[in-house]
């Protein structure tokens, strides 16, 4: 969704080349434009759009008349989807875990989730076990027509694990 000017000025290309990347990126992938515009005219009939779980992510500013505020809502309308679409994976994935750390028989805790990432706290010698055991569950929280694929990392400290 970014303009032929912020991806200029991005790139530090002139704007007329800029735009034509874009152009060729959509000439391209034709379904992620429909998909962009079949959104945008979603939301400005309903007010919201829904993410993949069936979600509804209001969109304030979508019926605005000012250009500005309106490019503005609609690029929110159209990254919503998505963004929500990860959040709610994250969650599902959230909600399952302690009973599967339980049922594994671990001692891990639950300590922090920053944007799609967790954070456990548990014995060093369970540390690979519980690597596992979350890559697994996380996996399975969502059903895709595309792999979920998932990282982990093991350290002292949250730097570490990365």
């Amino acid at each position: 969704g970014i303009s032929a000017f912020g991806l200029a000025r991005q790139l530090g290309i002139e704007n007329g080349e800029a735009k034509r990347y874009i152009d060729a990126y959509f000439a391209r992938y034709p379904e992620i434009r429909r998909y962009m515009n079949e959104t945008a005219e979603f939301a400005c009939t309903h007010g919201y759009v829904l993410t993949p779980f069936g979600r509804r992510c209001y969109v304030p500013g979508i019926a605005e008349k000012n250009p500005a505020r309106r490019g503005y809502a609609e690029r929110q309308a159209i990254n919503a989807p998505l963004q929500g679409g990860a959040a709610d994976i994250i969650k599902r994935a959230m909600v399952r875990l302690p009973a599967a750390i339980r049922d594994a028989g671990l001692e891990a805790v639950m300590l922090l989730q920053v944007h799609d990432e967790l954070v456990f706290e548990m014995p060093v010698d369970q540390a690979q076990a519980m690597a596992s055991l979350a890559r697994e569950v996380m996996q399975g929280a969502a059903k895709l027509s595309v792999p979920l694929l998932v990282e982990t990392g093991i350290g002292s400290n949250w730097s570490d694990a990365h």
